[in-house]
Order: structure tokens, then sequence, then C-alpha cells
């Protein structure tokens, strides 16, 4: 008999990273079901891809640990795990992973295997008291309440040992796939999409625009630096766009920042950029970034956790303090004058991001659940 599987995440965990999961475990004979909340208004997406393939339930919590509505979204979701006799429940991010873990107790009891996979703590080197105080006692308190922590990167792994887990696990991220990082058939020039001169520099960042991103630190640096040449391209949506707009024109630089938003053709805009940028002051394991650096771009980022585990100062590009506008300045001219450096650290950055590739994470993630239900 099938062994059952129960999925939770939010609507775009899933269409961004675990939609390939789940079909993996399900053409190796696992009986899929995924619950999803729906924080970005993806869920019909989540039905139209996943429906005919698996069961697809939609749950009413939001990713604030204090939305009201997140009562609800408990008692569906301990409904459906207490009628569903599931044999593992694997659970995504925060709130989900809080909520899962409480409505799966008296399923634990019966056999169930519950699995939580952090795609970062909120609590980590360098990150505000705030998050310590309010992240840390609950992940603590609710470790016991999973069977495996499943984490990303090596701090989070690190701190996870020291939690009362029966197991704590490492794997290789999520996965990317570089099926859809191959160059397209008719790409797009960008340079001509932008109206710029064959010649202009592109630095590229691509990511959603919010101040955890803080792509203002790199428009910053870009007014630092004072050179015509340089342009900054940012693929992305977010609440801070108008912001980072006003800042472009406030420091009389907008023709050169390029605001795009969300875009399809990644691979081919990442094939045309000369510098990937990424100052971000928190990251789990930095999906972008991994999707450059397999195009072969060096990078200019933060030196935080999750960036650590797949960059070296001077190695992989250049790694600076989030708020260190002269460091991604200088960075940045250096990566510029020495071509052939950028060669050689986008040649290393191909070979790093080996390992993250969605083929093997699909069987490091396979081979964790079939240790789990044995």
């Amino acid at each position: 008999m099938a062994k059952r599987i129960l999925i939770t995440c939010t609507d775009s965990m899933m269409k961004q990273f675990l939609e390939p999961h789940v079909r993996n475990l399900a053409e190796n004979g696992y009986e899929v079901e995924i619950a999803c909340s729906e924080v970005l208004n993806r869920m019909t997406e989540v039905r139209q891809d996943l429906e005919r393939l698996v069961p697809v339930h939609q749950l009413h919590l939001k990713r604030s640990p204090l939305a009201v509505s997140n009562a609800r979204g408990y008692r569906e979701l301990k409904k459906l795990i207490d009628s569903g006799r599931y044999d593992l429940i694997w659970t995504n991010e925060p709130v989900m992973g809080v909520v899962t873990r409480m409505a799966a107790r008296k399923a634990r009891k019966q056999g169930t295997r519950v699995m939580y996979m952090v795609h970062g703590f909120h609590f980590y080197k360098g990150a505000p008291l705030p998050n310590w105080m309010l992240f840390c006692p609950v992940e603590r308190m609710m470790a016991s309440k999973a069977d495996c922590i499943c984490t990303i990167n090596r701090e989070d792994y690190a701190r996870a040992r020291k939690m009362r887990t029966p197991r704590a696990a490492y794997i290789h991220g999520v996965g990317i796939d570089t099926d859809r990082l191959r160059p397209g058939e008719n790409p797009t020039d960008l340079r001509n999409e932008l109206d710029l001169p064959k010649e202009a520099f592109l630095v590229l960042s691509v990511g959603e625009l919010n101040a955890n991103k803080n792509q203002q630190v790199i428009i910053r640096a870009i007014a630092r630096m004072k050179d015509p040449a340089i342009h900054y391209v940012l693929c992305g949506k977010g609440d801070q766009r108008q912001n980072l707009e006003v800042l472009a024109r406030e420091l009389d630089i907008a023709d050169h920042i390029h605001f795009l938003g969300y875009r399809k053709d990644i691979a081919d805009i990442c094939r045309q950029s000369d510098v990937f940028a990424l100052p971000s002051r928190r990251e789990g394991l930095p999906f972008a970034a991994m999707e450059a650096m397999y195009c072969g771009l060096p990078l200019v980022n933060s030196g935080i956790r999750g960036l650590t585990d797949i960059t070296e100062d001077g190695v992989s590009g250049y790694i600076c303090d989030p708020d260190d506008v002269r460091r991604y300045a200088e960075s940045i001219q250096i990566l510029k004058i020495n071509p052939g450096n950028r060669q050689q650290m986008g040649a290393r950055n191909q070979k790093t991001v080996e390992a993250f590739t969605i083929d093997r994470t699909k069987q490091e993630i396979l081979q964790l659940i079939r240790e789990l239900l044995d």
C-alpha cells in the first residue's frame, strides 16, 4: 500500500520551490496531498498545475503569527490531518510549521511522522533582537513536535542540532532547475530593450523589492561611483519599488536604474549582465544568487547566513557588509575593470552550484523521507 504524504506551505512556496518535489514524490509511488495558504494570490496557479496530479486543499492562514484568521486555518488543518491517515507530514515556513505541528500532535501519537523544513530561521547571526525574542523561543519549544528538522544552510543546521528534536538534517536547498536556465531560443536583447549602448556595464539583482533585499545600497553605490557606463537592472516586484525610484531620482541617477518587474526570461537576462548583486540582510539559501552563478556571473553580496554557504570573498566575487556603500562600489568597479577576473569567478561559480541542482536535491529529500518512513 502506498505511503501517504501531506505537504503544507504557502502558495508562493509551492510555486517557487516545492512543485518539482511534489511531482517527484508522486512519480516515486507516494500518495501526495498538498495544503496551501494563499499569501501571494497564486492558488489558482497551484490548482492549475497540480490538481490533476494530487489533491489540493486551501487553508486560511497568514504569514503573520498574530493574524486572527490563523485560528480558522488551524481548525481546517487539524480536521484534514485527523481524517487523512497520513504516514508523513512535510511542513514548511515558520507560521505554517508551528500550526501544522500543533495540528498533528494527535496524529504523531498514532504513528504519523512530521518533517519541518526550515528555509531560514528568522533568528540568525546579526538578526534584530525582536527576531531572537519572538522566533527563537517558539522554534525551540516546537522542535520536539517534529521527528526531523531539515535545514538548507550550515548555520541553521548547527542551531537545529542543539534543539530538542529527534533528528536534524541538512540538504542542499530545494534545488535550482537547470532546465529553466537554458538559453532561450530567441533571447531578448536587454541592452537594446533598455536603449543602452553595447558597452554598458550591467549590474543585476533578481528578487522581491523589499527592505530585506536591501537594493537601496546598490543604488547608493552606483551613485557614488559616478561611472556613466554602469547601469543597475532590477527584476522583481515589491513594496519598496516607489521608494527605490525616489532614491534614484534624489541621487540623480534615475536613468541608470532600470525596473523590469517580474520576468520569466531570467536566464537570458543573467547571461547578458556582467555582475549579480545580492546585498540582502537575511537569506535562507539564496535561490536567485545560485541561478546567477549557474549562468556564470560573479557576485557582489552580503556576508550573511546562506550566502556564506555558496560564496567566498575574492573567489565567487566580493563579500560586503549589507550597509557598506563604499565596499559595494569598490567591488563593482574592480569587477568592471577586470573582465578576466569576472570570467574566472563566473566559471568557479558554475562549478560550485552543481551540488545545488534540482536533480540532486530531489534525491536528497526523497532519501530523507524514505529514512523517516522506515
